[in-house]
């Protein structure tokens, strides 16, 4: 029987895996050390050199193996009496040295990503707790053109006899800083910061409480299926707003059926898997609500705030609301109602309480068109956004007082159409209604149109085109429509453009 003994075999077997084995270690060694980022550099390198060096020994062990096997071969093939055919270890060689030139060209795009991770660590937001901090916001530039009189040029919610305006703003900016925290009683928990430059929007840009507003913040605890925060922010029962790029510093319809204003709020939220593709969320909170916006008395006149109607009573409002959502994400359906109550004190006078109820939805109807509203009856709600502005009416003749809490209903609708990811086109009307017969024997003389304002309501339509995820584009049309008690309705037309940047 004849033995045959390949060479090209035995070399196979043997010298790829040790290679194989080899170019293994340094990939592993490579991604352990990129892992390792928070590491000194020099400490990097210093390993990196032990690794390679082990590697060349490795290899330096493979060539010795080849050349025994080459010669346990020459000596079987004597013996078999088979011409003798001699092994090149050249290949192996220069595969060892091909697998070198990997190694090093490895080692030099390690030191080039470490330089890069060094830069990005000292380039980075820092924070006094050691957890990560990213810095966001946008810059978003507003031209707007409005056929009459409004009460803010740049951000109008409420229309006036008189004449129009034209400019251009940047004060509709935001900035935000967002911080993660550490896991506490197994939750992990979060926070972040609002801030824009309106602040002096509505009493004069020569105001001395200047530009910077505190806008919203956000601080959470949230478990899988539960969440304990507190926050500034929109009233737990409106959890929607119309989208616009023209309405930042106020949104869309705010006045106009958007219950929106910022206030301090507390509270808890759980929700309960029903299904897979949905779920069942209960919240409630305690909220300190503020007083109706008052046209007449800048907080800059002021040497302190003074305490609002809802503080004096001593009691926090409290609001709650219940849903059926699909968990997926933040714009899916959802179905809510909500309820609200709060009691105020008038400085050494009468008390009184405001409330309401609501109703949230929003309903994907077709892949790309998408319906969203909310609705709300209640009673003293200019704390909340509603109420034109207002909650009571108090009058004092002689030794007799008066005091009118003021009824309220309104809400808003949406239909947004979304072309493609870049393209969306949005359309909305929103109405605040105060009954005028509730206004009527409070009448105050001109030029108090905000204790006069009957009914708001306003419709815009927009167009939002995003080139970029970081570039914002957008054109809009609004007719706003105030109706007094005590002259004519007053209207405006207001066409607005927008170009942002997100950062």
């Amino acid at each position: 029987m004849k033995t045959t003994i390949s060479t090209r075999t035995v070399v196979k077997r043997c010298f790829p895996r040790a290679v194989a084995a080899s170019v293994v270690a340094a990939i592993l060694c490579a991604s352990h050390s990129s892992a390792r980022a928070q590491e000194s550099v020099a400490e990097k390198i210093e390993r990196l050199d032990w690794q390679m060096s082990r590697v060349q020994a490795q290899l330096e062990q493979s060539e010795s193996e080849l050349r025994e096997i080459q010669q346990q071969l020459s000596s079987l093939r004597g013996q078999a009496g088979l011409p003798g055919k001699p092994v090149s270890v050249d290949n192996a060689s220069s595969g060892a040295e091909s697998l070198v030139a990997a190694v090093n060209e490895l080692r030099e795009k390690q030191e080039v990503q470490e330089s890069q991770i060094a830069a990005q660590e000292q380039s980075k937001v820092g924070s006094e707790s050691r957890y990560p901090v990213m810095l966001s916001g946008m810059i978003l530039f507003n031209g707007f053109v409005n056929t009459r009189a409004v009460d803010a040029a740049p951000t109008p919610a409420i229309a006036f006899s008189g004449p129009g305006a034209t400019g251009a703003t940047l004060r509709q900016s935001i900035l935000g800083i967002d911080a993660g925290g550490p896991h506490l009683f197994g939750a992990s928990s979060h926070a972040d910061v609002r801030i824009d430059f309106d602040g002096a929007a509505l009493t004069g840009y020569a105001n001395s409480i200047g530009f910077v507003r505190f806008r919203t913040a956000h601080a959470d605890l949230d478990w899988q299926h539960t969440k304990a925060f507190f926050s500034l922010d929109r009233p737990i029962l409106s959890p929607d707003s119309p989208t616009s790029l023209t309405a930042v510093a106020e949104p869309a319809l705010a006045w106009s059926g958007n219950l929106w204003t910022w206030n301090p709020q507390a509270g808890i939220s759980e929700e309960l898997p029903i299904h897979r593709n949905a779920a069942f969320e209960m919240e409630a909170a305690l909220i300190d609500v503020a007083d109706p916006y008052n046209p007449n008395v800048s907080s800059a006149t002021l040497p302190v705030s003074p305490p609002t109607t809802a503080e004096q009573s001593r009691w926090p409002g409290v609001e709650g609301r219940l849903s059926v959502l699909s968990p997926m994400n933040d714009s899916a359906a959802h179905f809510g109602v909500g309820g609200f109550f709060a009691p105020h004190r008038i400085a050494g006078g009468p008390t009184f309480n405001s409330w309401a109820g609501t109703l949230d939805f929003r309903l994907p109807v077709f892949a790309h068109l998408e319906l969203t509203g909310s609705a709300y009856r209640g009673q003293a709600l200019g704390g909340l956004g509603g109420g034109a502005y207002k909650d009571i009416a108090y009058r004092v003749d002689g030794s007799e007082s008066y005091l009118r809490t003021f009824d309220d209903v309104g809400g808003w609708a949406q239909a947004k159409q979304r072309v493609n990811e870049r393209l969306e086109f949005n359309e909305a009307i929103g109405i605040d209604n105060v009954p005028g017969y509730q206004l009527q024997p409070f009448l105050l003389p001109s030029p108090n149109e905000y204790y006069n304002l009957a009914r708001n309501r306003t419709f815009t339509s927009n167009v939002i085109y995003k080139p970029s995820a970081y570039l914002l584009y957008s054109i809009e049309y609004r007719r706003i429509e105030s109706s007094f008690v005590d002259s004519p309705a007053a209207r405006s037309d207001v066409i607005g453009v927008a170009a942002g940047y997100r950062f």
